[in-house]
């Protein structure tokens, strides 16, 4: 049984604590030829040590350009445009790009959404996972190639002895990306950005991976920035999730609180199309239209051309004027009309 003294222990600490990881104002955009995309349009983001987000959002939201920004490793077409990113009290985004070789891979994990497109298919799976500890460490080969075989049954590749001599090629998508996860954790590191870590496993891997994601939270303080469109892995894994759509965060909130009261329309749609256990519904629900053409941004809200809110409200704000992610209550933000703040002016107005 868990004892949750301890868990509420823990998460009042990480409360208390500055953030390790600051985002700030981030905007990178692609330009191509059919114009300039806004993949990430003014993100704020933080990450407590110990601290698990989940950062969610329909394909095509922004969550993947957000940590790959966050690591510098957007290429051209993408620019980093506007926004700062504090690590640690340093600035990443004014680092040269030896200074974050430093820091990525070993301070800095990232588990990347294509295993085998990550993975150099010239090495062995056991080699590159050593190589992170060469790169990083002073220990010797002998000891290196063993912390990789132990990494490789930490993250439950049967006979990982065997295994660690394989080609990425000679791996199915499953195994492939638990070596990328093996590297990761591999440096123990202080923030881990975790790309859909468990889109290609089976269900009994997933939970073996997450419990050990967690556990480096626990053990090592790990601040964890958990990617995925799984809500059901957010709802038990995440201490706060922020919700993206079309570039910008549009809620963010405590998890318990988000999946108890989904405050922005957009999230309500989200919540309500997944099923959930012990709750009967007749129907689940179908967020109407797709996602905007982050080339050409309709005017005002972003999701107010797909909002059953505005409609039933009849809000004509929406499409004319874009909305703020207002704090609505503590730890709970909202990027909504519907949470206008009042005017101070208009009282007593006649």
């Amino acid at each position: 049984m868990t004892d949750t003294s301890v868990s509420t222990d823990s998460t009042q600490r990480r409360d208390q604590q500055e953030p390790i990881l600051n985002v700030t104002g981030l905007k990178t955009y692609f330009f191509t030829r059919a114009g300039e995309v806004r993949a990430v349009d003014g993100v704020d983001l933080s990450l407590k040590p110990g601290e698990i987000v989940g950062l969610v959002g329909e394909s095509g939201s922004g969550k993947s350009v957000t940590s790959m920004s966050i690591l510098q490793l957007v290429s051209d077409p993408g620019k980093i445009v506007a926004g700062e990113v504090m690590f640690d009290g340093q600035r990443l985004d004014k680092m040269s790009k030896r200074q974050m070789r430093n820091i990525r891979g070993d301070r800095i994990s990232m588990i990347f959404q294509q295993p085998n497109a990550s993975l150099n298919p010239v090495f062995r799976a056991g080699e590159q996972i050593a190589e992170v500890y060469a790169a990083h460490t002073a220990l010797k080969k002998a000891v290196r190639n063993e912390r990789a075989v132990e990494m490789l049954e930490k993250v439950g590749i049967p006979d990982p002895a065997s295994r660690a001599k394989a080609y990425p090629h000679e791996l199915s998508g499953g195994m492939a990306q638990r070596v990328m996860i093996a590297m990761a954790l591999a440096s123990k590191p202080d923030v881990l950005i975790a790309d859909e870590p468990t889109t290609a496993l089976d269900v009994t891997i997933q939970a073996q991976i997450l419990d050990l994601m967690v556990s480096m939270r626990d053990e090592l303080g790990t601040a964890i920035l958990l990617i995925t469109h799984d809500l059901g892995v957010v709802a038990e894994t995440a201490d706060r999730v922020a919700v993206m759509y079309a570039g910008q965060i549009v809620e963010e909130s405590p998890t318990n609180e988000l999946f108890a009261d989904p405050q922005h329309p957009y999230t309500q749609g989200l919540i309500g199309s997944i099923p959930m256990p012990g709750e009967r519904r007749e129907r689940l629900t179908v967020i109407p239209g797709r996602v905007p053409n982050l080339v050409d941004m309709p005017p005002g809200c972003r999701f107010a051309p797909r909002c059953e809110a505005r409609i039933a409200h009849n809000l004509t704000k929406c499409t004319e004027v874009e909305p703020d992610l207002l704090q609505i209550s503590p730890g709970r933000k909202v990027r909504c009309w519907l949470f206008e703040e009042p005017d101070p002016t208009a009282d007593g107005a006649s």
